[in-house]
């Protein structure tokens, strides 16, 4: 069963070694003390799941929110954190592009994927666009490592191979080049630049 709020704040503050009672009870001096060492809670549990691994402000947020701390502590929190630059939305977006591109996906899983974690749109096409990644030729070595040197001679090769590329996210340009620019291609090829379909939800159709 979910924990209520109040149940959650009161054991947030016994933990704290402060005495479970009701706001409305306190001193102004005294609320801020306690709002004060609640805070200090929630930046320990913050900066814990920072130590691990970059988060973006709105997934520490979330999982912050998950623990039962009220929204205004994990909003102090997260703001304290970002002057620090301990946590970045920027840093985050960069180590993500980077990291995803090297497992083999393209920019428009990337981009879903992001944008999912709270990044914004600008930044997204700043890290894609702006970094130093080269998409048709990851297209290209995603396409060797699954399929081997050789080139599609068959059109269900090519259908087949084209359907592979775009769940790993990769838009029809990157396609083609992965292809050589292959002719036949645009018969079995039906996707936009950059079109967010079915970034990571659905199923690869070679990999159940």
């Amino acid at each position: 069963m979910r924990r209520s709020k109040t149940s959650r704040t009161r054991e947030l503050f016994e933990a704290a070694g402060l005495p479970a009672v009701d706001d409305e009870a306190l001193t102004p001096e005294e609320r801020a003390e306690r709002a004060k060492k609640q805070d200090k809670e929630v930046e320990i549990a913050a900066v814990r799941l920072l130590s691990r691994r970059e988060h973006s402000t709105e997934e520490l947020k979330r999982k912050l929110a998950a623990k039962g701390y009220p929204e205004s502590s994990i909003a102090s929190v997260l703001d304290k954190l970002g002057k620090k630059k301990w946590l970045s939305d920027e840093r985050f977006a960069t180590n993500y592009v980077h990291h995803h591109a090297r497992r083999g996906q393209g920019p428009v899983r990337i981009r879903a994927q992001l944008r999912q974690q709270g990044i914004t749109d600008s930044q997204i096409q700043q890290e894609i666009a702006g970094g130093e990644q080269d998409w048709n030729g990851l297209a290209a070595e995603v396409r060797r490592r699954k399929f081997g040197v050789a080139l599609p001679k068959t059109p269900s090769e090519r259908a087949k191979q084209a359907r592979f590329l775009q769940y790993r996210g990769f838009n029809s340009d990157q396609i083609r080049a992965a292809l050589k620019f292959d002719p036949h291609l645009d018969d079995v090829l039906d996707i936009e630049p950059e079109k967010d379909s079915d970034p990571g939800g659905g199923c690869d159709p070679d990999h159940p």
